[in-house]
């Protein structure tokens, strides 16, 4: 990863720790001031989702032509992705704490989201299971396509079909929607910019970690 997205993303996330928690909100019932933490859970969400694209172009690129570069690239984007997943969870769980009375409420955006993950968890359990890497990266590849086919009804269809609690979905209205205040948006896409890029650092150093201990093997 260049030098300049690493000090582009440093300086975004300067800015968005800086302006999401000094800045002014919109005063809107119920959410208060907790709604900024739309600066920090949503692009959670919005960084999983594209670390996981990542993933599934590498194990799509590795079944046509098997490198083990490119399996070690789609284990890399997975891993940030999940720990990502895991952090929007955390987040999402904290803001419910304090705008729905409690960290869960079973909403289905909650629930498809928990199952989305442990689908992402089987990945890294069906690869510790496997000692051959080749049979490995082969199985973990077709495993990867699968486990994003099913992140995207699990995230983004069945959550706005049903009863949901979440912004744009179960008849809610999106964020939007709302008489938000515009300037929140020059914080809110800096933070999706600032953390997909830190993502992305950070899957790279675990592909250049993964290359060096295959050398040193």
């Amino acid at each position: 990863m260049k030098i300049g997205l690493k000090i582009t993303a440093i300086v975004l996330l300067v800015y968005v720790h800086t302006a999401g928690l000094l800045m002014d909100v919109p005063r809107l019932n119920i959410l208060n001031e907790t709604i900024r933490a739309l600066y920090f859970h949503v692009p959670m969400w919005f960084g999983m989702v594209l670390l996981y694209v990542g993933s599934v172009y590498y194990a799509i690129k590795y079944l046509r032509n098997p490198s083990h570069e490119l399996d070690v690239k789609a284990e890399a984007f997975a891993h940030v992705g999940t720990a990502f997943g895991v952090l929007g969870m955390i987040t999402g769980m904290l803001w419910a704490n304090y705008t729905w009375g409690s960290p869960w409420h079973g909403d289905p955006k909650q629930n498809g989201a928990a199952i989305a993950l442990l689908v992402y968890l089987a990945y890294f359990v069906l690869r510790g299971s496997l000692d051959n890497p080749e049979q490995r990266a082969r199985l973990s590849a077709v495993y990867n396509i699968f486990a994003f086919a099913a992140m995207i009804p699990l995230i983004f269809i069945i959550p706005r079909l049903t009863s949901s609690m979440h912004p744009g979905s179960g008849g809610n209205p999106g964020f939007n929607a709302y008489d938000l205040d515009s300037r929140m948006r020059w914080v809110f896409y800096p933070a999706v910019a600032g953390w997909f890029l830190v993502g992305l650092w950070i899957a790279d150093l675990r592909i250049r970690f993964g290359q060096i201990a295959e050398k040193l093997k």
